[in-house]
């Protein structure tokens, strides 16, 4: 391809193949397949709206460090979307991102960008699928690209109960790290990103769409905490970038950005116990 797909058709093929995907049931591999977009360059006013909406500032001579992952995200649907995959889209969470870039990413190149699904793996509360993001400059050769990253999606099944009982009672909360901001997040926040990264996921949009898929109200993107974390942290390449997603943010909201050293978390500003988000930041040799 030489642009991304649009998100809205792959969405709704994936919603017509869910019901007939039975989880846990099988041993199927994911396809065997990549997505590729080659010559890609990023539009300007993108990139300029995904920065305003991640409080990111705009104009910068390098891309956010969660960007890639936007451009990348229809092609990750476009195979996760497919009849082979053996997990069903609705009810996929995002459970998981793990970000490497090498060197600063120039807004004004251009780029190869490739996703594909190496592996499904076993959770304690279901099946995950490994999902790589690449992108490398056109023509480039290196073995390594300049920017990766691995997310994890976990579709829910059941699994040996007690397995994963023995290994929740292991988890310790971890000390809450030190306050640095607060957030009062709208109820519009979830169409805002929409529109910018164009993922529209019913659960984000409106309280009525979210009910229908069992959350009291709207939740808050994923990939928007990170950024908006990230953004505030102050995250630059070379990078590498840890996140776990540990509980949906409803909308509107208020929240907590902490930090401490190469550590942040995002927690509920009315309940302090219940967080968010939680990630690391390492810096990386230029």
């Amino acid at each position: 391809m030489t642009s991304p797909p649009p998100l809205l058709p792959l969405m709704l093929r994936g919603a017509a193949y869910s019901p007939f995907k039975r989880p846990g049931t099988t041993n199927t591999p994911p396809p065997a397949a990549t997505s590729r977009i080659d010559g890609l360059q990023v539009r300007a006013d993108h990139l300029t709206a995904y920065e305003r909406v991640c409080a990111y500032p705009t104009g910068s001579p390098e891309l956010p460090v969660t960007y890639p992952h936007i451009l990348g995200f229809p092609l990750a649907m476009r195979l996760m979307s497919t009849r082979t995959f053996p997990l069903p889209l609705l009810g996929l969470v995002h459970t998981s991102i793990e970000i490497t870039q090498q060197q600063d990413v120039s807004p004004t190149g251009t780029y190869e960008l490739t996703v594909d699904i190496p592996e499904l793996r076993p959770h304690r509360r279901g099946t995950e699928a490994v999902v790589v993001t690449a992108l490398r400059p056109t023509g480039d050769t290196a073995e390594k690209p300049v920017w990766e990253s691995t997310s994890t999606y976990l579709a829910r099944h059941k699994t040996d109960t007690r397995e994963q009982d023995q290994r929740e009672q292991q988890e310790q909360p971890a000390t809450p790290l030190p306050e640095i901001a607060e957030w009062r997040l709208a109820d519009d926040l979830g169409r805002r990103y929409g529109a910018a990264s164009g993922d529209r996921n019913p659960i984000h949009l409106h309280p009525l769409t979210a009910r229908a898929f069992g959350f009291p109200r709207a939740i808050a993107h994923g990939m928007w905490t990170v950024a908006r974390c990230l953004a505030k942290f102050g995250a630059r390449g070379p990078v590498h970038v840890q996140a776990r997603f540990r509980a949906p943010v409803l909308l509107p909201g208020t929240v907590t950005y902490a930090a401490r050293g190469p550590a942040f978390e995002l927690r509920s500003a009315k309940d302090g116990d219940r967080v968010h988000l939680t990630g690391e930041v390492t810096e990386l040799p230029r």
